[in-house]
């Protein structure tokens, strides 16, 4: 099984990054920027290159070593990766990451630091981070990952090689459901057409029947808005529901951790946790955690929200333009529904809540309080 594997829809690079990993080590790059929209894999491209450039055999071995099960899994000693919960990725994180970059290698050949997200960084970070990406350690290689090139500063997009990734096809990610995840033909060929490119999200759909039935259900309240005090029911009931979703998730999180936890340790699930090992079992299920995990899986359901009604006045655009023979509809189970919207909306009409879908985007990245966020858009969408 290659390291490659679980990378979906980007055959071109995996070519371009395998051909660098069986290479000249000498003419290696060490600072890379991949760039890929939400959802593309831009993560798990690093760390299927990380895998390819610590392995012998440059992860295309049929069965994974050790050592590239540690990298895809986060866990090897010379790979380093960060990744944030929070808005902005921090100066003292990046310090350290330049501390650990300086260190030789303990087993492997190379030092590889992976940041996820590193659009996330204000200007001041990322001018520390600036001059290790300008003159890397001899043995060591950065991975920076963002949604595209424009999203980092120029003086980091000029010392880096890019690598851009595109929109995995419905087609791919849906073969990848069917065989990855076990899903039915029917449910993958939905959930990836629902999911637009974004593997988590379709994998989500095509295992967690309850996700799927809150995004219909949100879809089919969006095309039912007639009065104001539609908008402010649906705002309600979306917004009471992301929550539960949340916290829901934070638990199994937590819960999944805490297994992982006790397999480390060699413990059963109901063993008892040894009093050394007590306080950092005790650490992960913290009430703060498990808070801090539920606002960040808040802001992701709310996320989904949105691009999933953006998706609605995307139809409304296409049919508008009679372009479904050529890119189809998204929200195929609503056709008549949208064509109807289609006819009521002038092409402005549609721009227009676009924007306000992009400016309800905005407040909420600002904080700004969701069930408000969300009853002014679902107003500026009333017919």
């Amino acid at each position: 099984m290659s390291v490659w594997d679980s990378i979906i829809g980007q055959d071109r690079v995996v070519r371009q990054l395998q051909a660098v990993a069986s290479g000249d080590p000498k003419a290696i790059a060490q600072s890379w920027l991949i760039c890929g929209p939400p959802g593309s894999g831009r993560s798990n491209l690093a760390r299927a290159f990380a895998a390819a450039l610590e392995d012998p055999d440059h992860g295309m071995a049929d069965e994974p070593t050790r050592a590239t099960q540690q990298i895809l899994a986060g866990s090897h000693p010379d790979v380093e990766v960060l990744a944030t919960d929070k808005v902005t990725i921090g100066i003292k994180e990046v310090r350290e990451l330049i501390g650990i970059s300086e260190q030789m290698p303990s087993t492997a050949p190379w030092r590889i630091i992976i940041i996820e997200d590193v659009d996330r960084m204000l200007e001041r970070t990322t001018n520390v981070l600036l001059k290790e990406i300008e003159e890397p350690s001899a043995h060591t290689i950065w991975l920076l990952c963002a949604p595209s090139a424009q999203d980092v500063l120029p003086t980091i997009r000029s010392r880096t090689r890019i690598v851009n990734l595109a929109v995995p096809q419905p087609q791919a990610v849906a073969d990848y459901l069917t065989k990855e995840v076990g899903a039915e033909a029917k449910v993958a060929q939905r959930a990836a057409r629902l999911a637009e490119g974004h593997i988590g999200v379709a994998k989500l759909y095509a295992s967690n029947e309850l996700v799927m039935h809150d995004r219909d259900e949100l879809i089919v309240g969006v095309l039912n808005l007639h009065r104001a005090s539609d908008a402010v029911l649906l705002a309600a009931s979306l917004i009471d529901s992301s929550s539960s979703q949340a916290t829901r998730d934070a638990e199994q999180q937590i819960h999944a951790e805490e297994l992982s936890f006790r397999r480390v340790n060699g413990l059963a699930e109901g063993d008892r946790i040894p009093p050394k090992l007590r306080s950092a079992y005790n650490a992960i299920g913290k009430k703060d955690q498990i808070k801090r995990l539920a606002t960040r899986r808040t802001r992701d359901v709310l996320d989904r929200a949105l691009n999933s009604i953006a998706s609605i006045y995307r139809d409304v655009a296409v049919l508008q333009n009679a372009a479904e023979d050529s890119v189809g509809l998204v929200n195929l189970e609503n056709r008549r529904a949208i064509a109807d919207l289609s006819a009521q909306l002038d092409r402005q009409g549609a721009v227009r809540r676009l924007e306000a879908i992009s400016q309800a985007r905005r407040r909420l990245l600002g904080n700004g309080n969701p069930l408000l966020v969300f009853e002014a858009l679902f107003c500026a969408l009333l017919p």
